[in-house]
This record gives structure tokens, C-alpha cells and sequence, in this order.
């Protein structure tokens, strides 16, 4: 669907690399947003929206929590990814401009999506008024502002690891993304009238072969000609993979914020 957020958003859920994306994504902050989830009580009856569902993961978690009566609509502007499994409904949805019903969900999930999205405060108020009053909102966000390589093979190994980061960050930047807005995100939460505003936030050590690491090297391939257009070469994007692949490499995570919100009103 071409539309605003389609234009803004980086990652192509057509492309060569974007089931390993997805995977790497949920092997990587499925347990977070699962613990999360579960501590809002989410049951059987409730009915939830996930929104940018993309690989489905969530989307059928929460499926399986609010069965036999309960509803998940999962959304997304390329929803082709996202598997058929009881009690889900997929749809393609846009955010920003497509209609969302009042008051109709006790749930609404969103991760690594309103960073994606300039307009992210017109946003929370359409997420505001389709939760019934009492209901949860859940929002999954990162921050990449402090997340250094802490061993390497040597300085060069350092630097070109931290060229990569950044360029990564330019490319995100360059389409209005912003990946710096987890720690931003409790603040926004409150300002748009949500109340009981709860942030969470982890932060955690990553080395060869865990999901972390496994989702840049994916990012490597997946936005490669953006990334040889900011300014990497293909030698130091092969690199950098192998770096990351490197048994003694280590690097500080960056940041997962996982911030919980409701509407005024009610209990549900």
C-alpha cells in the first residue's frame, strides 16, 4: 500500500531478508514483550490490536492468551508475513490513515513502530480513543544511544564496528525514523493523556550468535544498498559481519523500553 508510513518505513517486509529480520526480532525481544504483556492481566475475552504486526509472533501469543472468546486484529502496511492462527484476524492496516474504531480494544500493542512514524503524537491520540476506558496500551521501543563494542580484536576492528552503528543510525534518520525514541517514549505516553504510565527498561551484553548480533548482521543485508549509499563499502560491511561473528567480539546491547499505559476511566 503506498502510503506515509510505507514511505518512512526502512525495512521492506518484501524483501530477500525480511523473514530472517522478523526472526532475529523475536528471538531477540519476544521474552521482554511477552513478560510485559502478561503483567496487564491480558486473558481470555480480551480483545487486542497489534499493530505492525510483521512476522506474527506477538499477534498469535496473544491469540493464544485471549482464547476461546476473545479477538487479536493484527495490522500491518505489508501483512503478508503474518501466519493464519486461530481467533487472529489480519489485516492491512495503516496506522497514520486508516480508520480505527472508538473504544474497542482492552489491548493495544505496538513494537519498533511509532519510532518509525514522524507523526507519532497524532498517533497516540488514535491509540488513545480505540481503547475502552481502562484498557492498556503497550508500547516496545529502543534507544541506540549507548551501545559500544566492548571487546574487539583491536582499535581498526573498534572504529569500523562503530562506523557501522552509525551509519546504520543515518539510514534510519534519512527516512524520518527516529531510534533513539524508547527513552522518549514514556514522556510522550503521559503528555497524550494516558494515565498509570509504567516504564520498563533492559539492557544486556551481546556476543556471537546471540539474537542481538544475529539482527545486525541481518540489517546488513537487508539495508545494504542504503548502507553502500551513506557511505560503506561492500569490503567493510563484510567486514563488519565477520566481526560480529568474531567469538571474542562483545558489545553492549542498546536499549529496550517497554512502557505501559492506560486509558482514563474504568476497569476492564
Amino acid at each position: 500500500m503506498a502510503n506515509a508510513a510505507a514511505a518512512h518505513y526502512v525495512f521492506d517486509n518484501d524483501g530477500a531478508h525480511s523473514a530472517d529480520q522478523h526472526r532475529c526480532l523475536a528471538d531477540l525481544l519476544d521474552p521482554l514483550t511477552f513478560e510485559r504483556l502478561a503483567c496487564t492481566g491480558v486473558t481470555a475475552g480480551w480483545h487486542c490490536l497489534e499493530i505492525g504486526a510483521g512476522g506474527g509472533s506477538v499477534a498469535r501469543w496473544l491469540a493464544e492468551r485471549v482464547a476461546p472468546h476473545g479477538r487479536v486484529l493484527a495490522t500491518d502496511i505489508k501483512p503478508g508475513l503474518i501466519p493464519a492462527h486461530p481467533g487472529l484476524t489480519v489485516a492491512r492496516h495503516d496506522i497514520v490513515r486508516d480508520p480505527l474504531p472508538d473504544e474497542a480494544y482492552d489491548l493495544v500493542h505496538a513494537r519498533l513502530v511509532l519510532s518509525h512514524l514522524p507523526d507519532r503524537r497524532h498517533v497516540l491520540a488514535r491509540l488513545l480513543r480505540t481503547l475502552r476506558p481502562g484498557g492498556w496500551l503497550q508500547l516496545d521501543e529502543i534507544d541506540i544511544t549507548h551501545w559500544p563494542a566492548l571487546l574487539t580484536p583491536g582499535e581498526a576492528a573498534r572504529e569500523l564496528y562503530e562506523r557501522y552503528l552509525t551509519t546504520l543510525a543515518q539510514v534510519l534518520g534519512a527516512v524520518g525514523a527516529d531510534p533513539t525514541w524508547g527513552r522518549s517514549v514514556a514522556q510522550a505516553v503521559a503528555e497524550a493523556g494516558f494515565t498509570d504510565v509504567d516504564p520498563a527498561c533492559r539492557v544486556e551484553v551481546w556476543r556471537p550468535g546471540s539474537p542481538g548480533l544475529g539482527l545486525l548482521i541481518s540489517n546488513s543485508h537487508h539495508l545494504e544498498d542504503k548502507l553502500l549509499a551513506a557511505g560503506m563499502t561492500a569490503a567493510a560491511l563484510a567486514d563488519v559481519r565477520e566481526l560480529m561473528s568474531d567469538p571474542g567480539f562483545r558489545a553492549v546491547s542498546f536499549t529496550v523500553h517497554t512502557v505501559h499505559a492506560r486509558r482514563p476511566g474504568g476497569e476492564i
